[in-house]
């Protein structure tokens, strides 16, 4: 047997595992996620492998809506991005101060909810964001390449960009990166909250009569030395 197969295997012997303790801990549970989901939080983090929300949030599975990719970003361009956000706010029944237990598909919620914008600490997506804007070469106009073993065109230098242009904007170039990397986590949290709060879905839920109303967004960090997050204070509403 490969190494490959026992770490597939090993996965497999895992899940069973917990699915086994969880149904021991909790009869029935299974049988009660098929009815649904009501989740209470809307997380849109990092795609970092030590951040994973249910376990430092201490949830459940249904417990949180999750949307993750590499640096916590939020490009106003991305589809996929403002589907999720759509779904939840519109849609999900997730909401602000109180856990439901029913969720009714497709029509709006009758309660609103929490979304929380988290980075965290030692980033590689902002460490390579921030490394890329302390060049001397950096450039304010024109192509950028944030990884620049890739050609401008891959994927990942697309995704970074706007992170990268940010970091280039914090005047850093001189501040040593153990001090300069906490600003941009930090920064780049404000900005993608500030980019949620421009978002139609979340301009018509602050208009609208109903809970959606409610609805407010979050900026928060996580700490991996403590494993505690820290809220920014940066919350936006309707009313801010």
């Amino acid at each position: 047997m490969s190494d490959l197969d026992t770490l597939l295997n090993g996965l497999f012997t895992a899940n069973a595992q917990w699915a086994k303790d969880v149904e021991a801990a909790e009869p029935g549970f299974f049988q009660e996620s098929v009815k649904g989901q009501a989740p209470h939080t809307l997380w849109i983090g990092c795609a970092d492998s030590r951040v994973p929300e249910s376990v430092v949030l201490g949830a459940r599975p249904g417990d949180v809506f999750v949307h993750r990719n590499i640096a916590n970003q939020f490009p106003l361009d991305d589809v996929n991005s403002k589907a999720v956000l759509e779904y939840a706010v519109n849609f999900l029944g997730v909401q602000h101060g109180a856990f439901p237990v029913v969720v009714v598909h497709f029509i709006f919620p009758t309660y609103s909810l929490p979304v929380v914008v988290v980075g965290h600490t030692e980033c590689g997506g902002a460490t390579a964001c921030l490394a890329a804007a302390k060049r001397t070469t950096f450039p304010e106009h024109g192509q950028l390449l944030t990884i620049p073993t890739l050609p401008y065109e891959a994927p990942l230098n697309q995704w970074l960009e706007p992170l990268t242009r940010l970091a280039g904007t914090l005047d850093l170039s001189t501040t040593p990166m153990e001090e300069a990397l906490p600003v941009v986590v930090e920064e780049n949290v404000k900005l993608q909250v500030e980019n949620l709060s421009k978002t139609t879905t979340l301009a018509n839920a602050w208009a609208s009569n109903d809970n959606r109303r409610n609805v407010r967004v979050h900026g928060w960090v996580y700490n991996l030395n403590t494993g505690l997050l820290k809220d920014l204070q940066v919350t936006k509403g309707a009313s801010t």
